[in-house]
């Protein structure tokens, strides 16, 4: 469930990242119609930025295709546990209280509590000379 969840974000973060990329060079292109005013040095980016764009036009389609597919899946996902993981963290108070998840052998995960001590170490250890 979880590596749908990072994978979901994984692909979130390349969409976005990559409507920004395609979002420059028109304003590259609408700033400087034609080369006048542009230096060699923004000229060379611009062209730079053209041939990555080309270069991955099809993967962007193939990944457009692959997240409208996995936008219904996603969907249900975020209705059925939203409201369960939002009961669970008004359960968990503080994070900092607790050590990282761990993998028993048998499959199990654990979250242990930290002792009142593990805590007033974490504590002792946040304060900042100055």
């Amino acid at each position: 469930m979880q590596r749908v969840y990072i994978e979901g974000m994984k692909q979130s973060l390349l969409i976005a990242s990559t409507a920004i990329c395609l979002a420059l060079p028109a304003t590259a292109q609408e700033e400087g119609e034609g080369d006048n005013g542009l230096s060699l040095m923004e000229r060379g980016a611009q062209m730079f930025m053209e041939g990555i764009m080309r270069e991955m036009e099809p993967a962007l389609d193939d990944l457009r295709g692959m997240a409208e597919e996995m936008q219904p899946a996603l969907r249900r996902f975020v209705d059925e546990m939203g409201p369960a993981f939002a009961e669970l963290l008004g359960q968990i108070e503080d994070l900092s209280l607790y050590h990282p998840p761990e993998m028993l052998p048998n499959g199990d995960i654990i979250i242990r509590r930290k002792t009142p001590d593990e805590i007033e170490q974490q504590n002792e250890g946040d304060d900042i000379e100055i």
